[in-house]
């Protein structure tokens, strides 16, 4: 298969990457803030950067989205 792929429209500076992120991984001043859950998503760069973190992986998406990134999963 040699087919070139030229990306995704949107070109990859406007890629975020969404991954689960165990609320135990925190730093102990975020955990608090937490209220009782135990995983959260984080929101990163395609630099590695974490832009940000929300309740649940519908958020994140939408959250992107609104800012004109394409949103793309982290296993």
């Amino acid at each position: 298969m040699n087919t070139p792929f030229n990306g995704l429209p949107q070109g990859s500076d406007r890629i975020v990457y969404v991954r689960e992120v165990p609320v135990t991984d925190l730093p102990e001043e975020v955990r608090e803030q937490m209220g009782g859950l135990e995983v959260i998503w984080s929101v990163h760069g395609a630099d590695g950067r974490q832009l940000a973190l929300v309740a649940d992986r519908r958020l994140a998406f939408h959250l992107a989205r609104e800012h004109d990134f394409t949103p793309v999963s982290v296993h």
